[in-house]
């Protein structure tokens, strides 16, 4: 949309002290993203005006509408969160960086990356939840424009889509955005399936319009003869809700009968419920298809009364029915909160009701929670369907579906959950392993003699918000008794591997571990082992490696520079032998930093190769010799890169504009453009340690057009 479009919709809505502030935002964006294009070709500032549109619609306050033109700012240009703060205040700049991805830390996979920024994202969120409109407004702009990418980025982001970005617009009661980005993920994941669904619903477009249409009619003139105000209309079904009929049913298209559900808008509670029983004397409900949300709303506040009735068409009908509060909710979520500034306590009501997730994030802050469990976790809390339980007062506790006792104790209070000792399902002792069905009476057993939780309940707990109290209990309560399990742990483990803990406990190599997982102190190192939040493994396999790498140091001869340039050939060192002929492998061209091994070949010398290299997969093990770097060398090495791009100009330059910038000289440089208009450059460059190609790669990522870096085997 264009700037003026958006700008005259903002000045409508804003203070002339607000509308300064968002043009000053507006052309600071234009003038980071001057000259960048998106992958559709468009100028990328498109993208961010679009996402402010789409809030802008949701009736966000300025702070809002001027982070979400700033989001991509710091992720893809020269902006720095100082600048913005410094310009724009503290408010907008938390928010940008709610949504910015991490992008200075070195990750070990794609999907642990993924996972800790989601981790980042969900902890923003948790402070103030315009981070996820923005995030949502983001993901819902990108899936509209998504043709622009590749059939692989698609089904990739699609996937994502699918499985966080539109459980969650569901959970925070955004049908609007759930309900679009499922029907653009459905036609990317399922181009046949989409576009048939698309025939056949308008080929019966009619002849829903003709019963629609006859039904509003009836509930027209059942409201007027109730005296009752209010508002009826008809609804299609998303495409994708009816592709879950059809797979969760084994159904064909034809199956579908409650293609279209009529909605029933009246003023008040009482009215809904008039309305309802005056429905089910003209037209028989259908058993098991009443919902009542009104008595017992939905975790997302979401309020509405189901039921689906025969019509005199001979055909099942939908019918919904609330009050224009629940419709704002309804349609809005937590958006409402903002767009409709009256119904503050409406807003305050659906905080509460999100309380899953500040109990997710405050927990998870408090303890060693890896990024990957917490993602996972995270899955299942948006995944599940939900089983509705009582408490012996009788109020409703809401909980996913595969839910224990456990469970609905910490859901009360992490008190509850601590003082445990046992459970009644419907006044029947029961095992704290029991799965809870929908209108389970449960009471929790306590004593204050208890002594806390069993790690065993990790094992069955479903929510993480019960597994996160339950380890945080073994961290807080236990600490001394964690300590000391801790190096009972480390020490029975090292013992077994043929070492003491005392060799390996070197101050050096500790630094270095702590400083990697946050650690302050030894017996925080202890105390998170002894309650799970670390493995052992992950701390001793590290200190293994550091003894075993100062153990090798050790073993050979003490050389000046000189020496080892002469015997070590490359700066390496085959062990047992300094006059052989060393040569670095091309297929995978090691450098300093890399694990090596040496192939010894017929009349050339040792041949060295990265271990990960897959030519030593299958080589005869009495010719692979052991080989390590000289440990003081730091002469060049010539390392291959190859970058595959969406060609544009300036492309080439902003590479080696990021070499010149990490103090690197190039060694060769090739560039070409192949049939699908990918630029390929391969080019070589000069490093002393494997840190600087982890950093160049890490930058060249960052570069809008570039859709893969790696390194290659030749130059």
């Amino acid at each position: 949309m264009p700037k003026e479009n958006l700008q005259t919709r903002y000045k409508s809505v804003f203070t002339a002290s607000q509308v300064e502030i968002l043009d000053r935002i507006f052309e600071y964006a234009s003038c980071m993203h001057n000259g960048q294009a998106r992958d559709s070709g468009e100028p990328y500032i498109t993208h961010p005006i679009s996402v402010a549109n789409i809030l802008l619609d949701l009736g966000l306050d300025y702070q809002t509408i001027g982070a979400a033109l700033l989001h991509d700012c710091i992720e893809d240009t020269p902006a720095t969160e100082g600048e913005i703060r410094s310009k724009f205040g503290n408010e907008i700049c938390e928010l940008v960086m709610g949504v910015t991805k991490l992008d200075k830390i070195t990750f070990k996979s794609k999907e642990e990356e993924q996972a800790e920024n989601f981790r980042r994202m969900f902890f923003a969120m948790a402070k103030d939840m315009r981070v996820i409109l923005i995030k949502l407004a983001d993901r819902l702009h990108n899936m509209r424009t998504i043709a622009g990418i590749s059939e692989e980025r698609q089904t990739a982001m699609a996937k994502e889509t699918l499985e966080i970005y539109a459980p969650l617009a569901s959970r925070l009661g955004l049908s609007y955005f759930k309900c679009e980005l499922e029907d653009l993920c459905l036609k990317v994941l399922h181009p046949a399936v989409y576009d048939s669904l698309v025939n056949e619903i308008s080929l019966k477009r009619a002849e829903r319009k003709e019963l629609v249409n006859h039904i509003c009619d009836r509930l027209t003139k059942l409201l007027e003869e109730l005296n009752i105000h209010g508002e009826v209309s008809g609804r299609p079904k998303h495409f994708y809700s009816i592709y879950k009929k059809m797979m969760n049913n084994n159904r064909t298209f034809e199956q579908i009968y409650d293609l279209t559900a009529v909605r029933v808008i009246v003023e008040n509670v009482r009215d809904c419920y008039e309305v309802l029983g005056m429905i089910h004397t003209i037209w028989k409900p259908i058993p098991g298809r009443f919902k009542d949300y009104i008595a017992v709303p939905k975790p997302n506040n979401y309020q509405s009364l189901h039921t689906t009735v025969m019509t005199s068409y001979g055909m099942p009908f939908e019918i919904q029915i609330r009050t224009y509060e629940m419709h704002k909710i309804a349609e809005y979520g937590i958006a409402a909160h903002w767009k409709y500034k009256e119904h503050r306590a409406a807003a305050n009501d659906f905080d509460e009701k999100l309380e899953w997730l500040r109990g997710v994030m405050d927990e998870a802050s408090d303890i060693a929670t890896g990024a990957q469990e917490f993602y996972e976790s995270l899955k299942i809390d948006l995944y599940s369907g939900q089983v509705f339980i009582f408490t012996p007062k009788g109020d409703v506790v809401v909980l996913p579906e595969g839910s224990t006792p456990v469970d609905f104790a910490y859901n009360v209070h992490s008190a509850v959950g601590n003082k445990c000792i046992g459970a009644k399902i419907n006044n029947k002792i029961v095992p704290l392993e029991t799965k809870l069905t929908t209108g389970d009476y449960v009471e929790i057993i306590t004593s204050n003699n208890a002594k806390g939780p069993s790690r065993d309940w990790l094992r069955f707990a479903k929510t993480t918000q019960a597994k996160n109290k339950i380890r945080a209990f073994f961290k807080k309560e236990q600490k001394d008794d964690n300590i000391k399990r801790g190096k009972e742990m480390l020490e029975e483990e090292a013992k077994r591997r043929g070492y003491t803990l005392s060799q390996l406990l070197v101050p050096k190599w500790l630094d270095i571990i702590m400083q990697r997982y946050s650690i302050s102190s030894m017996d925080d190192m202890y105390a998170a082992i002894g309650y799970g939040g670390f493995t052992v493994n992950q701390i001793l396999l590290k200190l293994i490696d550091f003894y075993r790498k100062e153990a090798e140091s050790a073993k050979q001869p003490e050389k000046s520079q000189s020496s080892v340039n002469e015997n070590a050939s490359h700066g390496i060192i085959v062990k047992g032998h300094s006059d052989l002929l060393v040569r670095i492998a091309r297929c995978c061209t090691p450098v300093p930093g890399d694990e090596i091994i040496g192939y010894i070949s017929r009349g050339r010398g040792v041949a060295v190769h990265r271990k990960s290299c897959p030519n030593m997969r299958n080589a005869e093990p009495y010719r692979l010799i052991e080989a390590h770097w000289a440990g003081s060398l730091h002469a060049p090495f010539v390392v291959a890169m190859q970058v595959e791009a969406k060609n544009s100009s300036g492309l080439l330059a902003q590479i080696t504009t990021l070499i010149s910038e990490l103090k690197l000289s190039i060694h060769s440089l090739n560039a070409r453009v192949d049939k699908n208009q990918t630029a390929i450059i391969n080019f070589g460059v000069k490093v002393t340690k494997i840190e600087q190609i982890d950093t160049l790669i890490k930058k060249i990522e960052n570069i809008p057009e570039v859709e893969k870096v790696f390194r290659s085997t030749s130059l």
